[in-house]
């Protein structure tokens, strides 16, 4: 079993920045790649960016500029800094750890529970 925990969450007046982190634990080798997605009222969740264990980033272009998200494998963790907030970037933000390389020599995809960000105007 794995478990990611998220934590970073809040209220902050736009233009103001958050840093979101989520650490994985628990049974695997690897994880290929982990991510942000966010959801708002109402909305679809939606990709807001993406790191493979070899550094490599993509991002929404609704974010692009602002935020930027890095990864510790050693500490199984990945961040998300979030600059020059908006009322737009208002959602639940889940982390997602993808081809997660379990003990039961299995690739599973894993979800956070989510972390709320809302940014006042």
């Amino acid at each position: 079993q794995v478990q990611l925990v998220e934590s970073g969450g809040g209220l902050v007046q736009a233009g103001g920045s958050l840093r979101l982190s989520c650490a994985a634990s628990g049974s695997f080798f690897s994880i290929d790649a982990m991510a942000w997605y966010r959801q708002a009222p109402g909305k679809q969740r939606e990709l807001v960016a993406t790191i493979t264990n070899g550094d490599r980033t993509n991002y929404a272009d609704s974010v692009k500029g602002r935020f930027t998200i890095s990864r510790d494998n050693a500490k199984n963790t990945v961040y998300l800094q979030m600059n020059s907030l908006n009322s737009e970037d208002t959602a639940v933000y889940y982390c997602n750890a993808k081809r997660v390389r379990t003990y039961a020599l299995v690739y599973v995809d894993y979800w956070g529970q989510g972390t709320q960000v809302t940014v006042s105007s």
